[in-house]
């Protein structure tokens, strides 16, 4: 199953950083954030990535154009017909498709400008600035028994977002994002998408997926909730990126499970 990842926005909260780079490109422990998500879901076995970029997305494709020189440790013999030795050879089970979205492109127009990389088949989706330990296998068998369109993983940060409401069937009944907060449940990224969700999505730039497309998604009962209660950080602002530096730092970084590999 593919991975879309949303890459493209301008990061304007985080613009101490974001003004050099994109957002997901911004580092936390030595590496962008977008690499920790990416190596997430490589954990579990999910290793076709579709990166939707935007804002600076030329970074974003340099950095896997030379990703190979980035984590091997090389010579560079210019005595020698400029000849280049690698030491070690340091790969990932990576195909990554990286596709210019807009630069003012939003959500919704991202996806549906990636369509045709996804083959009409179930994808995966989430966006390039959050990091959790969700379990990414018993969120895919969740939405297969559910057999809904769309399947949102959703978190109880509390504070500053907007709440899904959810009925006792684990139905999401209406979407609202960043509304009024009460402390309830929210959209923690790390979806599941049928290829049905691309009736509810157009080409117009303008088009916000978590606007109108969910809402009618969930107006028509194919919208389902996964609850996560365990970890789950965004990185919007430079705030949020020290709260994920010191859990690296002190060796508590819950979505780091590839170093237990």
């Amino acid at each position: 199953m593919k991975v879309v990842i949303l890459a493209g926005g301008l990061g304007s909260r985080i613009s101490e950083e974001s003004h050099l780079r994109p957002k997901p490109m911004i580092e936390i422990g030595g590496n962008p954030i977008l690499w920790h998500i990416m190596k997430y879901y490589s954990h579990y076995g999910y290793n076709e990535f579709i990166i939707c970029c935007g804002y600076k997305g030329y970074m974003i494709k340099e950095y896997f154009a030379d990703y190979y020189l980035h984590r091997s440790d090389i010579t560079f013999d210019f005595s020698a017909d400029n000849k280049m030795i690698v030491h070690n050879n340091v790969a990932e089970p990576w195909k990554v498709t990286i596709i210019d979205t807009g630069i003012n492109t939003q959500t919704g127009a991202r996806i549906k400008r990636v369509q045709k990389y996804l083959d009409g088949e179930r994808f995966m989706l989430t966006y390039g600035d959050g990091v959790s330990d969700v379990d990414l296998k018993a969120l895919v068998a969740y939405h297969e028994k559910r057999g809904k369109i769309a399947t949102m993983t959703a978190i109880q940060p509390g504070g500053r977002f907007g709440v899904l409401d959810i009925d006792r069937s684990n139905n999401i009944k209406r979407f609202t994002e960043k509304a009024k907060e009460d402390g309830g449940w929210i959209n923690g990224g790390f979806m599941v998408m049928e290829p049905e969700i691309f009736n509810y999505l157009n080409d117009d730039p303008d088009l916000i997926f978590e606007r109108a497309p969910l809402e009618n998604v969930a107006g028509d009962g194919q919208l389902s909730a996964y609850k996560h209660n365990g970890f789950w950080q965004c990185m919007d602002t430079m705030r949020d990126k020290i709260i994920l530096e010191n859990l690296i730092e002190s060796g508590n970084a819950p979505w780091m499970v590839w170093e237990n590999e």
